[in-house]
């Protein structure tokens, strides 16, 4: 079973809806038993990084997806948001501590270029590293994928970034680590893209894409 994290910060409608179009049972809970009897686990996320940590401790979510992840090693995947918050810190409405999973820091966008404009909003292509990183199987170098986000993940290490987008600067657009992935874009919003994205993280470690 794919469980969805409802900390009260995701665009989690259209995820299940993507979910369900490929066959896949979900089940959108922050209950710490159901999510640690996880097959997958999806942390999506919409708004801002503090807040987003503010609710993971309030719902006492942290330990539990320590747990799933580093002892059940159960993998998980961030969008966006899910995907900042795996970093150190942000600095989203002052500085805050992330999960601290993928060393690193979030940072607003600064552009030289007075005309690009923030939020970074809509489709953009993106490039992979020279690994070929199990996200993106069956997927052509430079396709295109639908990103809102003002801020962007800046990683200590090479090796965590799987790839990068280029919007006024180079920016990661995507991050894996073991059982750890991230994607700053929208999976459930890049039509049939982003459905090669969900089937691939959901057939990881020999998952059934019919779940």
């Amino acid at each position: 079973m794919i469980v969805i994290i409802d900390y009260k910060m995701g665009n989690i409608k259209s995820l299940e809806n993507a979910l369900d179009f490929l066959g896949c049972k979900s089940c959108v809970t922050n209950k710490a038993e159901i999510i640690l009897s996880a097959d997958k686990i999806i942390l999506p996320g919409v708004g801002a990084f503090d807040l987003a940590m503010k609710n993971l401790q309030k719902l006492n979510l942290i330990e539990t997806l320590n747990q799933a992840v580093f002892e059940e090693n159960i993998p998980i995947l961030g969008i966006c948001l899910g995907m900042q918050i795996l970093a150190d810190t942000g600095e989203e409405n002052g500085p805050t501590d992330g999960l601290g999973w993928i060393n690193g820091s979030v940072r607003h966008f600064s552009f030289s270029d007075s005309k690009l404009r923030i939020p970074h909003v809509g489709f953009n292509s993106i490039r992979f590293e020279n690994k070929s990183p199990n996200l993106f199987n069956g997927l052509a170098n430079g396709a295109d994928f639908y990103f809102v986000h003002s801020y962007h993940m800046i990683c200590e290490r090479d090796s965590d970034v799987s790839s990068w987008t280029n919007y006024g600067e180079k920016f990661v657009s995507s991050v894996q680590k073991g059982n750890i992935f991230g994607v700053q874009f929208h999976p459930e919003k890049s039509q049939s893209n982003g459905l090669t994205i969900l089937k691939n993280f959901i057939s990881f470690h020999g998952g059934d894409i019919k779940c």
